[in-house]
């Protein structure tokens, strides 16, 4: 299948998020199968993966929903999660101490953001900003109204005016947190992803003839490939094989959750890792989540194509049943919109 053909699977998914669900979309199989290749691509053209595409799709869409009397805020957010830590790709862009305004544009190199409003909110956000000498303490939190969130990751508003120039941006962004993923060389990829990603689009859009308010997400999830150590070559390497055993027990750990939803079990092991706690808004009742299975073509790696349709079957029988969409009325979220705008 071709790239386009993959985005035309998804694209209704996508297109949930604008109407105010919680999304998820997982990349999974085994290293070197196509995973961030599916997610990523390559290039601005055919290649292109789910991320560009899904940006495009949103970007394009808000400006129709203009007619219907639709205004949408968008901001982006892109994390990994490697040895069981929450890194922020993004975090390049704090040097700039500021976030991309809707008039804003980035030198494509360096993550130097160039706003007319920048300086002021540089003064504003100063004293909440960390230390530029540091990595930040990410920690996954609840809200007050019960979903999840994380604790200072870096989120940067998108041009939802001029989708040209919004694209622009998040190539930019895709170009620094690519420059910030954890990778290495394995027996079997030359880059192998040692972390489990997640690119993250906050919306919230609201009408301003019937006072309407949505809020959706789409999180598009490039997940570490699963592994056996016979074949990576990593069990000589200690760095290697403490990645490797993080990764398995994550995907071990989300299989147990969509075992324990299969299954319509009482209690659902979210907390187990920080993959699931994360995207617990997605896997719960309040979401639409979709998993792409990647396979290699190689006979070598039979077994491990077979263990990842088996999983695949596993998260196929998960039927979450009435998903709850995320909207409200203006008149309920005045104080939270005008922060939205200001903030």
């Amino acid at each position: 299948a071709t790239q386009a053909d993959v985005y035309r699977e998804v694209s209704d998914f996508v297109q949930s998020a604008l109407d105010g669900y919680n999304v998820c979309l997982f990349s999974y199989g085994q290293t070197g199968s196509g995973k961030t290749h599916t997610m990523q691509g390559s290039g601005g053209g055919e290649m292109r993966g789910i991320i560009p595409r899904a940006a495009e799709q949103i970007l394009y869409e808000t400006q129709d929903m203009r007619n219907q009397n639709w205004e949408f805020k968008m901001s982006a957010s892109y994390l990994e999660i490697y040895n069981e830590e929450l890194k922020d790709l993004l975090e390049g862009v704090r040097t700039a101490k500021s976030l991309i305004s809707d008039k804003a544009s980035i030198k494509m190199e360096g993550a130097l953001l160039n706003s007319p409003i920048a300086s002021t909110r540089s003064k504003k956000l100063a004293g909440a900003l960390p230390p530029l000498d540091g990595p930040v303490q990410l920690s996954i939190k609840k809200s007050k109204d019960g979903h999840t969130y994380v604790e200072g990751l870096t989120e940067i508003n998108i041009n939802t005016q001029d989708p040209k120039q919004g694209l622009k941006e998040l190539e930019a962004l895709m170009k620094i947190a690519g420059k910030a993923r954890s990778v290495a060389r394995t027996d079997i990829h030359a880059r192998s992803s040692r972390s489990h990603s997640v690119f993250k689009v906050n919306l919230i859009g609201f009408n301003s003839k019937s006072g309407a308010v949505m809020n959706g997400s789409l999180n598009l999830c490039d997940l570490a490939g699963s592994e056996r150590l016979q074949r990576t070559g990593n069990s000589s390497n200690a760095k290697l094989l403490k990645e490797t055993k993080a990764i398995n027990k994550s995907l071990s750990n989300l299989g147990m959750v969509f075992n324990a939803l299969a299954n319509k079990q009482k209690h659902i092991p979210y907390r187990n890792s920080k993959l699931t706690y994360l995207l617990q808004d997605c896997l719960s009742g309040e979401g639409k989540s979709l998993m792409l299975v990647n396979l290699s073509p190689t006979v070598e790696s039979g077994n491990e194509s077979l263990c990842s349709l088996r999983f695949a079957q596993q998260v196929g029988q998960v039927l979450f049943g009435k998903i709850k969409k995320n909207t409200d009325n203006m008149s309920n979220n005045n104080l939270r919109l005008q922060k939205h705008r200001t903030g």
